[in-house]
């Protein structure tokens, strides 16, 4: 199986080939953004619309290598993170960050020792009300994720281990 250099990363396409169907690959063509492209970690979930507090709230907490999986519901309108919340990430331990949605700041979230990956970037600040919710299923590019299964991201794809 081929890894990663410097991330012990297994490379999606292997993993694949050895688990085929029971493996979830994701269908969207997400953008690579973090200075890490190829990271894994346990599922934590965020469920929000153009409201990034409750991202924000996540990525401030101790994360041990977990990634964030949120589903903005694949709105272009708004970023979901920025420099400032992905920098918290990285200070608290995240692996990486999967975004069904926009980032901004994308040249600086380049240069992070985080994943990231993206629909789009849009320099549109979003709301931070606090409207969503937190470990829920999320559903999008034909992948449920769940929390507490890993996830596995470089640069061919996205894909959820079976449990």
């Amino acid at each position: 199986m081929t890894e990663t250099p410097g991330h012990d990363v297994p490379a999606t396409a292997d993993l694949y080939d050895e688990h085929e169907e029971a493996l979830q690959s994701c269908d969207l063509q997400l953008r690579q953004y973090g200075g890490r492209t190829a990271f894994r970690g346990t599922i934590s979930t965020v469920s929000c619309h153009q409201d990034n507090a409750l991202v924000k709230a996540a990525l401030a907490e101790p994360a041990e290598g977990r990634v964030l999986v949120v589903d903005g519901g694949g709105s272009l309108h708004t970023a979901l993170m920025g420099d400032l919340i992905a920098a918290s990430a990285v200070e608290h331990g995240w692996a990486g960050v999967v975004i069904n949605g926009c980032v901004r700041d994308a040249a600086v979230l380049g240069t992070l020792d985080l994943g990231v990956k993206a629909l789009g970037s849009n320099p549109r600040k979003s709301a931070k009300s606090g409207a969503g919710e937190r470990d829920v299923i999320v559903r999008f590019g034909g992948v449920e994720f769940l929390p507490g299964r890993t996830l596995v991201s470089d640069d061919d794809g996205v894909v959820v281990l079976p449990a």
